[in-house]
């Protein structure tokens, strides 16, 4: 149990940061748990010591694989995963899974059922599973997803996967974190040619069709042949890698060592090419862009004098008597001027 160290009877942020860096490095997953937890938290307290987590976290240097999956709703995907973990796991691998769940916008609930879909993998000593509520994130992935990885990695997994909540625009969040990149689809099922998005397309590393077993065998097998026609109208990834098609069933185990073979042959030849470490460091600026504009937005909220003015500017603008650029551009101002 992580004790919460106290400085004259008040939480000592440093000490208590410490405490959850060695337990973190310790692989304790109560210490892991609890500084995601921080990690993740709005309270000006909690900021502080995540700060203080993830500046000793990304010291921790590991050869690690970060791998993104998507899919739409119904394809497969906690299934696959939990599938496709226990494989990893059993080759000895330690696998970290971060799956995000869609927040309500009325009760800003979510239902976190990831882990109660992978009862085996939760159950696996060397996999760790968080499921994060997605909050009010542009394409519903949460918002403290990069720092969350850095302290897995920390933790000792070499594995990362994350599970986007669907198609749209959380595949080019995802997208900026990851290594690789998977897209599962189904076939027989309307999501065939006619549903691709070209972007995400473009995207993915490799395409799964998942759910190819019974009578589905057939309709994969066509699927398969078709996503390998309209893969060869993109153009070539600068990485030189070609996208690869394939099909599986999760369900029946059966094309996972495959589809691992694919994603452990691109990260060999993306790390001899330099470009593994390449897209790394382009990540890392992306992630110090994101932070400047997640920063700005809530120091921009939280300032006293914009508060303030914000409820009669809204009204003003509700009532139609001042246009929303012109309540805007005040606000800012008054920002500016705080």
């Amino acid at each position: 149990m992580i004790s919460r160290p106290k400085e004259s009877g008040k939480l000592n942020p440093q000490l208590l940061a410490e405490a959850l860096v060695n337990g973190i490095f310790a692989k304790d997953i109560a210490a892991l748990s609890k500084a995601i937890t921080m990690v993740e938290s709005t309270k000006p307290e909690h900021q502080g010591i995540a700060k203080i987590i993830i500046e000793k976290c990304l010291s921790k240097k590991n050869d690690t694989v970060r791998i993104g999956i998507t899919g739409v709703p119904g394809v497969g995907k906690s299934t696959f995963i939990e599938r496709l973990g226990k494989l990893l796991t059993s080759k000895g691998n330690r696998l970290a899974v971060l799956t995000i769940d869609p927040s309500s916008n009325l009760t800003k609930g979510s239902i976190l059922a990831d882990k109660t879909r992978m009862q085996e993998l939760v159950q696996d000593k060397n996999a760790f599973i968080r499921p994060s509520p997605s909050g009010d994130s542009l394409g519903g992935v949460a918002r403290k997803t990069r720092e969350s990885i850095i302290l897995l990695e920390a933790a000792g997994y070499n594995i990362i996967i994350i599970e986007t909540v669907g198609v749209g625009q959380s595949e080019t969040a995802v997208h900026s974190m990851v290594d690789f990149f998977l897209l599962l689809k189904l076939a027989g099922a309307g999501d065939e040619l006619q549903g691709i998005k070209r972007g995400i397309m473009e995207m993915a590393d490799a395409i799964a069709i998942n759910k190819a077993d019974g009578d589905n065998i057939k309709r994969a097998k066509l699927a398969e042949v078709e996503f390998k026609r309209a893969l060869h109208l993109f153009p070539p990834k600068e990485n030189g890698w070609v996208p690869v098609v394939t099909s599986c069933s999760a369900l029946q185990n059966q094309g996972l060592e495959e589809i691992w073979s694919i994603i452990a042959s691109y990260a060999e030849k993306t790390k001899e090419s330099g470009h593994f470490r390449t897209k790394r460091q382009e990540q890392n600026k992306s992630w110090l862009k994101q932070h400047i504009e997640t920063s700005l937005k809530m120091d921009f909220y939280t300032s006293p004098l914009v508060k303030k003015k914000l409820e009669t500017l809204e009204e003003k603008v509700v009532n139609g008597s001042m246009s929303p650029f012109a309540a805007a551009q005040q606000l800012l101002q008054t920002y500016k001027n705080s």
